[in-house]
């Protein structure tokens, strides 16, 4: 919890029972169905929840905006970024029955009214999203094929309407299709160490192959 006071601040009341509860949560629930390995469990708030946060720094959600989290695994980033934005709407999509279970509870437990859980393939999923937030379920070019029209035409935020990606490591090769990819380093807003390699990467609707 620490971390996250260091890194944002200005959490409410709420926002910081809601987080603090999350940890119980998980770790009752891991035990249970393992989502989460036990060295990441240990270090939640660093490897997970901050990580997942690293969105927020680079673009904050607007009331009312629609976010579609794609393989969302446990519940990240989609669990601390609809706890984050209490008034902003987030679909949490993932194939995994199991997992999608862990996170149907901790929501649940949360008493989180911003989500919405689905077990099922992003392809079979309907509607239209601000963003599409996921991490690195996937290499670019996958991605972008498998959420295909599903990101809306009208940006309202100051990012473009697109993908914002949780990636690690060298992206060059990866990106080279993409010419209007925007990458933001999170150790520029995060000091620690696990952050070194960390970036989340911006992908316009209207990008340029």
């Amino acid at each position: 919890m620490e971390l996250l006071h260091k890194y944002f601040p200005d959490l409410s009341k709420d926002q910081v029972e809601k987080f603090k509860r999350l940890e119980e949560l998980y770790k009752d629930w891991n035990l249970k169905i393992n989502v989460v390995s036990r060295k990441d469990i240990d270090e939640l708030y660093l490897r997970h929840v901050l990580h997942s946060l690293g969105i927020a720094k680079v673009q904050s959600f607007y009331p009312g905006a629609d976010i579609l989290d794609v393989g969302t695994g446990g519940g990240f980033p989609g669990i601390p970024l609809a706890i984050l934005f209490p008034e902003t709407n987030f679909h949490l999509v993932d194939s995994i029955g199991k997992k999608i279970k862990v996170v149907e509870e901790v929501s649940t437990g949360l008493d989180l009214q911003n989500v919405k859980i689905t077990n099922a393939r992003v392809e079979e999923v309907g509607g239209k999203y601000d963003f599409i937030v996921s991490r690195a379920v996937a290499s670019m070019p996958t991605f972008v094929h498998w959420t295909k029209g599903k990101i809306a035409k009208k940006s309202s935020h100051e990012l473009k309407n697109g993908i914002l990606y949780l990636k690690g490591g060298d992206l060059s090769e990866e990106l080279q299709p993409y010419k209007t990819v925007s990458i933001y380093e999170l150790s520029g807003y995060f000091e620690e160490d696990f952050f070194d390699t960390k970036k989340v990467v911006h992908l316009p609707l209207k990008f340029k192959g």
